[in-house]
């Protein structure tokens, strides 16, 4: 499975197991966060820590997953990118759009409050 699902409390964690998210694997996620919406569930953290690299298909797949938490007053945050995704996300400039924390623990603590 390229991305394991775990709730805690209001809080759903999303892992990614891929190391790169790319065309082939982001509509997966996409569908995650889909369902995981259509459910009702829109405190997601997303755990990037085991994605090396992202393409464009990748940040769109993570650009719906932030704009179905926030159409539905939820919050999306996104921990342990690698510095390959890092920079993508700054170059697209969605570093702006995006609540980013280096650690899933900083993360819950984001989401929580």
């Amino acid at each position: 499975m390229n991305f394991s699902t775990d709730q805690i409390r209001n809080v759903t964690f999303i892992t990614s197991n891929v190391e790169k998210l790319d065309a082939s694997n982001a509509p997966e996620l996409k569908s995650h966060f889909i369902l995981l919406n259509n459910a009702g569930i829109n405190n997601i953290i997303l755990d990037l820590s085991s994605s090396k690299y992202c393409d464009s298909s990748g940040l769109s797949a993570i650009l719906t997953g932030n704009r179905l938490c926030k159409d539905t007053n939820g919050k999306f945050v996104i921990c342990g990118l690698q510095s390959n995704v890092q920079k993508m996300i700054e170059i697209a400039q969605l570093d702006r759009v995006f609540k980013i924390c280096d650690t899933v623990d900083e993360a819950q603590a984001a989401i929580e409050f």
